[in-house]
This record gives C-alpha cells, structure tokens and sequence, in this order.
C-alpha cells in the first residue's frame, strides 16, 4: 500500500446541476481519478449528489457525515466554490481536504487536473503542508429570536436592495458601539476570504496564518470608512437601521429582506476547515499565480 489514506471520498461538482456534456467530461475524470487512487491502495467513495450529477456508478456513495465518519481525506475536484461548499460541511469532522482545479488553479483548489498523478503520489505517502483556515460562526437575530444560523469560510456580506439607496449599519466589536455607517453594504472576510468580494472592495490581503478578519465598507458615503482589520476572537454584530430590500450572504448562502432592526452576530467557529498542499506550497506562489504579479517584468 502507497497511500497514508486508507478511505478517501470524492467529491466534485457539488450542488451543481451539468449538462450532459459537462456530466460526460465529469465522469470520465472522476473514473480516471478513481483508477489512480485503488492503484495506490486507497478504498473509494463517492460522495452521493457528485455521483447522481456525474452519472458515476460503480462505488460506494456516501452523504457528508458518512464521509466525516469514514473517510479520512476528501478529494474535491472543482474549483474554489465547490471547495467552499463541501469545506464548511466537513469542517466538524476535521477530515482534510486536497482540491484538484479543472480549470484555472485556484486559491484553495491548487493542483492542476494535468498533473494530479505526479502530485498526488509524495501526498499520499504523507508529504504534504498542512494548512487549517478558520471559519465564522453566523446568525441574524430578529426581535431576539435566531431566524438564520450558518458557518462562513469567506465572508459575511450585509448589501442593499437591489434597486435601493443606501443602507445605514450600526457596526459593533466586542459590543462596544465602532460607527453607523451609510454604504452600499459590509464586508466581513476571514484571511481565506480576503482575496474575495473583499479585494475587489478595496480591503486587504491577510495572511491565513492571521487570527483574524477584515472589515470592508462597500462604496461608504463617508470616504474616510476605510477597510480594518480586527481580532478573529471577538464577536461583530451589525444592525440595520435604515435601508430598503437589505440581504446578507454567507459565502454562497442567502437571506433576503432583512428588516430594521435586525442584527447579524458574526463570531469565530470552533471549527476550522483542514487542506492539505503540496510540499513546498507557499501562500505567496498562489498569490503570484492568481493575481498576476510580476507580469510584464524582465
């Protein structure tokens, strides 16, 4: 036996509704994944909805806490999204992950589907960076009751309406009153969610080594709102005091039409989301990659 991992489950596409073209092309490689995988001494599972969308026969399928109480890595294949959705399912079980990128790489699915085999295999003989991100603990408040629970790899994101003006927050940190503030909206990232919605709002990079998070105003009337960075180890609350159609998002989950008066608690979860790199992986190469820097250089 090669492989470290004796139980592996695989995931992609998850939640996704392919084309029959895009079914085809995801079966064939999860088969060619799967291949390499019994090749190197590992049981595989599927995990149930990547089977159905994938037309994928021929193993076990399994749900989230199946794959929590059975496996013991997680190979997603996709890219960041699918990550997100299946890293804040299994993050209580504490099963690491290794994402495969079909397209470009990606911050948090870094391995090219080209060059799985010569990567994978040091992996799986245990060579590998292991990197733990955080992850927010979320709920909307309304009239005292809890009407929205939910954890966050990315963000936390109050917006307004659609077609609205502005919406008024009240910003609080650790329960002491920080600003009212008049904006398009907020931003609440983790370090793997800075390069986000974040970034492209004007926040910061924070290293995932950082205990922390950003707090970004979108588009603020009040230029000198500026981007903060804050202790992941106290609790930011945001009311809404004015505003029409205001919705909050929790990386790819919504709530719309939020009301005045209601209050989005963000806090640190006690769990935290397990990915594992290749050897000699460095946050900073995947900067590089993904945001093009360097280019045009001599």
């Amino acid at each position: 036996m090669n492989s470290i991992f004796r139980h592996v489950a695989l995931i992609g596409k998850y939640h996704a509704s392919l084309s029959g073209r895009q079914s085809d092309a995801m079966r064939r490689v999860l088969e060619d994944i799967a291949e390499y995988l019994a090749a190197q001494g590992c049981e595989i599972l599927v995990e149930r909805e990547t089977a159905n969308n994938a037309s994928l026969a021929g193993y076990p399928l399994v749900n989230v806490p199946e794959i929590g109480a059975r496996c013991d890595l997680g190979l997603v294949v996709g890219g960041d999204g699918t990550m997100l959705g299946i890293g804040r399912q299994l993050a209580p079980f504490g099963v690491p992950l290794i994402g495969i990128n079909q397209g470009r790489l990606g911050f948090i699915t870094d391995i090219s589907l080209e060059k799985f085999r010569a990567t994978l295999t040091p992996m799986l003989r245990g060579e590998y960076v292991e990197d733990r991100r955080s992850l927010m603990h979320a709920r909307v408040m309304r009239d005292g009751h809890c009407v929205f629970d939910v954890l966050a790899m990315n963000d936390v994101v109050v917006n307004r309406g659609a077609i609205s003006g502005m919406v008024e927050l009240r910003v609080e940190v650790g329960g002491h009153f920080v600003a009212n503030q008049r904006a398009d909206g907020l931003i609440i990232a983790t370090p793997t969610g800075a390069t986000a919605y974040a970034l492209s709002a004007g926040g910061p990079l924070l290293h995932p080594s950082i205990p922390g998070w950003v707090l970004v105003p979108i588009a603020p009337h009040t230029l000198s709102n500026r981007p903060i960075v804050l202790s992941d180890d106290t609790e930011v609350a945001i009311e809404i005091v004015a505003g029409r159609d205001a919705s909050a998002n929790f990386d790819m989950q919504s709530l719309a039409s939020l009301l005045h008066g209601d209050r989005i608690t963000v806090r640190r979860s006690k769990h935290s989301v397990r990915f594992l790199h290749p050897r000699g992986w460095s946050y900073f190469d995947t900067l590089r990659e993904k945001l093009h820097w360097n280019e045009g250089g001599s």
